[in-house]
């Protein structure tokens, strides 16, 4: 969770270099992944195999046995490329590229930020696996990487966020906006996001500036993690480590949800929820009480168990 640094002068080294491909007049998708692929694999430990990238170019290869139809798309967004960096950086600069912002020149900002700052890559593969793991509507890495809004949302945001940090912050705040247009996802790009994190159906999401999301954590649908007004400063909730939020929830304040804790489904928080607990209702109170509260035994991110237990629940 700790802010990476980065030297923004050998990211504008890169950017330069990617730059200057687009002034050739046979620059293509595929042109622009070797050249991708290429800037990441320098310095590499070539005899160190990316299973988790080999398994994605296998399914993409199946899938186009199954729909040929997918041919030509496959081999730009997956197979035209050596990286699953490369690959990522192109399929979000198609994804949010405008006739004013070409994909090519956002491709080339992300390629740059994956080049520099390598523990983003470490993130990407952590989210995958997550929502490999715990979202049972997911068929293979492939759709995950073409197909999910939640984790194409989190990864243009990894970016957003060095960028923030750079001072870059027009560019930062137009990533976030292209995001929020096509994604329906609204994470501002100050906000720190943590490793293997899913965003389930992601549609609705709101995440403020000081927001802070720690690792492992679960959150659905239309969640919002936002202020209480016009405060300024540190104004955002903070998220523990291994966190469900159910759909519907809006986490409001300066306050802090425990690690492994549970929020139910169209909850309203406004304070604190201790590590462990359940809080649900709105306004949000705590299963058991606050005095005796019922601790879970399970990281509920993990279960994905969005039920509860209420004494005098009937039907």
């Amino acid at each position: 969770m700790a802010a990476c640094e980065f030297s923004r002068s050998g990211m504008a080294g890169k950017l330069l270099s990617f730059e200057s491909q687009l002034d050739k007049p046979d620059t293509t998708i595929c042109n622009l992944a070797h050249e991708f692929s290429q800037a990441f694999s320098h310095g590499r430990n070539e005899t160190q195999a990316d299973e988790l990238w080999t398994k994605m170019k296998e399914e993409a290869k199946k899938d186009v046995e199954e729909e040929p139809l997918l041919g030509s798309y496959y081999v730009s967004a997956i197979l035209a490329h050596d990286t699953l960096e490369s690959a990522l950086a192109t399929h979000l600069g198609y994804r949010l590229g405008t006739p004013s912002l070409p994909g090519p020149n956002l491709a080339q900002v992300f390629q740059a930020v994956f080049s520099e700052d390598r523990a983003i890559g470490a993130e990407v593969r952590e989210d995958l696996k997550a929502i490999k793991e715990r979202d049972p509507a997911c068929v293979s890495y492939v759709q995950i990487m073409l197909n999910f809004k939640g984790f194409l949302a989190i990864q243009a945001h990894r970016v957003a966020h060095r960028l923030w940090l750079m001072g870059r912050v027009p560019l930062a705040l137009v990533i976030q906006n292209r995001v929020s247009e096509a994604f329906a996802v609204d994470i501002h790009p100050g906000a720190r996001v943590g490793k293997g994190v899913l965003l389930d159906h992601a549609t609705g999401t709101v995440i403020g500036e000081t927001a802070i999301i720690g690792d492992n954590v679960s959150i659905l649908h239309n969640v919002t993690l936002g202020g209480t007004g016009k405060v300024v400063g540190d104004r955002h909730p903070k998220i523990g480590d291994g966190v469900l939020v159910g759909a519907g929830t809006h986490v409001l304040g300066n306050v802090r949800v425990g690690a492994g804790a549970k929020i139910g489904a169209g909850s309203v928080v406004l304070k604190e929820v201790p590590e462990s607990t359940t809080a649900v209702g709105n306004p949000a109170r705590l299963l058991g009480g606050r005095e005796n509260p019922v601790k879970l035994t399970k990281v509920p991110s993990f279960t994905m168990d969005q039920t509860y237990e209420w004494s005098d629940y009937v039907i």
